[in-house]
């Protein structure tokens, strides 16, 4: 799940060719003239739509043997609309090992750990994605224990409290890092409407009533758990004929559901806003200033040109970098960039200061730089090289079909299509120096903006070499 606002700078994938339908799926599409060739992503795929709305991507790849299965549930933090009732979409990703009609959890570890097979999951604020890496000859077993937990999930009311309380031990022992309050108050402070306001993990308050809400979460699983809100991704030594029929198998009876949340939308912020963390531990301080920027897009510039602009103006090669950690020394690290989401998210410069007295410092060379981007020309080869970067190291990345399926899961999540990734990276290309200065000087400004530091508590003790 999201515990930090270590947010990665640019993800940017493109993918191949778009899907070609058989038995229930999409049309045959041609391949992409020569000239329309750069992408990254080199393997073909398919798209399947079953009649309850579920979807199936099957991405075949030449490595041998082993199959990966990400199970996108449209789902996060981002859809707990009703009060005193964050957290849900995580719990969730904790009850769905609790067992199903068919299977034990004990039952399912057992066949899990006869197959070899790793599996997890983790949640973010728009989606819950539940994954496991196994040999070709058990996907089989495995499609049949997913569709029996997606379909039967089962729980009792002590089950469901002893779960409550293994969240609330993993809130605790995340409330124990500071950047972990940090994020909390810098998302209540800079969202007052829209349900990016609370993180994952959800309130405390909500989280110690989960006990007493039992008959709440059978019905969040009612909504959310439904098969037009979840995509179905193989990647791997599999072909498209046995992932569909498998995926038809065991999940083609799921039944559709019929809610749609009411996400509340966040009104423009109209004034600079701040906020202050007392630490009571000794820590060292840390500064985070946020400004409100667009959501995920694969047609407009906005965000892409952002997401350029955070490695140029604050990644390692920058000149506030080399200033503040190489040449200064006033700071441990400075990081920036706004995560891929379905509503506007924030933009946040974050940095760890290493003596109290140098914050306001810190802070003004962050804010001069981000005036220098609103107003200043990005060189063209400083761009052009940024734009290299990226598209080399995250194809470097993707070699293996674990990789593969980990890197698209959430672009599923944002626009159920691989084919998202390819018009990002061709927007990505579009992108000018003016483009750059532009946005920062759209989004990036003074009213736009929330300022959060977090520090020892007067009387607390002096930071001693890091957080606590």
């Amino acid at each position: 799940m999201k515990s930090s606002i270590l947010i990665s700078l640019l993800l940017c994938l493109p993918a191949a060719a778009l899907a070609q339908g058989r038995g229930g799926g999409r049309a045959p599409q041609k391949k992409a003239a020569p000239s329309q060739q750069r992408k990254i992503f080199p393997y073909n795929y398919t798209i399947d739509d079953l009649p309850n709305g579920l979807r199936l991507v099957t991405v075949p790849t030449d490595q041998p043997n082993l199959v990966a299965l990400y199970i996108v549930v449209h789902t996060g933090s981002r859809n707990e609309v009703e009060p005193g009732k964050s957290g849900y979409a995580h719990f969730f990703e904790h009850l769905m090992f609790r067992g199903s009609r068919n299977f034990t959890p004990a039952q399912r570890d057992e066949i899990l750990k006869r197959t070899g097979a790793s599996s997890n999951a983790y949640t973010s604020d728009d989606r819950t994605v539940y994954h496991e890496v196994f040999s070709k000859e058990d996907l089989d077993k495995v499609m049949e224990l997913e569709g029996d937990r997606f379909k039967y999930l089962q729980y009792e009311p002590a089950e469901f409290k002893t779960e409550s309380l293994a969240v609330l031990g993993e809130y605790n022992k995340n409330s124990a890092n500071p950047t972990s309050k940090l994020f909390e108050v810098l998302r209540e402070t800079a969202f007052k409407t829209h349900t990016y306001a609370h993180t994952t993990m959800g309130y405390v308050k909500d989280i110690e009533d989960f006990p007493n809400q039992y008959e709440y979460s059978r019905q969040f699983f009612s909504r959310y758990y439904r098969p037009e809100n979840v995509t179905v991704l193989l990647v791997g030594d599999v072909t498209r004929e046995r992932a569909l029929a498998l995926v038809k198998k065991n999940m083609g009876d799921w039944q559709r559901g019929n809610f749609t949340p009411d996400i509340p939308k966040e009104p423009e912020q109209d004034a600079p806003r701040e906020a202050t963390v007392e630490w009571a531990s000794p820590t060292l301080p840390y500064l985070a200033v946020a400004y409100r920027a667009p959501a995920y897009s694969d047609e407009a510039k906005d965000k892409i040109a952002l997401d350029l602009l955070s490695s140029i103006a604050f990644g390692e090669n920058s000149d506030i970098y080399q200033k503040l950690v190489l040449k200064e020394q006033k700071v441990d690290f400075v990081s920036a960039g706004a995560d891929d989401m379905i509503d506007p998210e924030l933009f946040t410069v974050f940095t760890r200061v290493k003596k109290e007295e140098d914050v306001p410092y810190v802070r003004e060379q962050v804010l001069a730089t981000v005036k220098r981007y609103s107003t200043e020309l990005v060189p063209q080869k400083k761009l052009d090289d940024t734009r290299s970067r990226f598209r080399y190291g995250f194809a470097q990345a993707m070699d293996s079909s674990q990789a593969i399926a980990g890197a698209l899961a959430p672009y599923l999540a944002l626009r159920r299509t691989p084919e998202t990734m390819n018009k990002l990276f061709a927007l990505a290309d579009t992108v000018t120096p003016q483009d750059l200065r532009d946005m920062a000087a759209k989004y990036l400004k003074e009213s736009n903006r929330t300022i959060v530091t977090l520090a020892t508590k007067k009387g607390g003790g002096a930071a001693t070499g890091g957080a606590k």
